[in-house]
């Protein structure tokens, strides 16, 4: 999985995967592909989201530093 893709295309995706995935519409081949590349797609957002928070998180320990 590519860091390349953003969040929001990621989740776009993954959101569109788990509507496929219920519907029951897919073979069992390609549930397991979308079932894969769902999985990849959590993983970076996860990834992203925590990379996110650790920025924050890194903000706010330099705005509490500098506050008089």
């Amino acid at each position: 999985m590519s860091d390349d893709i953003s969040f929001e295309d990621a989740r776009g995706e993954l959101e569109q995967i788990v509507a496929k995935l219920e519907s029951g519409q897919a073979s069992l081949e390609q549930a397991v592909a979308l079932w894969e590349r769902g999985e990849a797609l959590y993983r970076t957002c996860v990834g992203k989201l925590d990379a996110a928070q650790g920025r924050i998180e890194e903000l706010g320990r330099r705005v509490e530093e500098n506050r008089p």
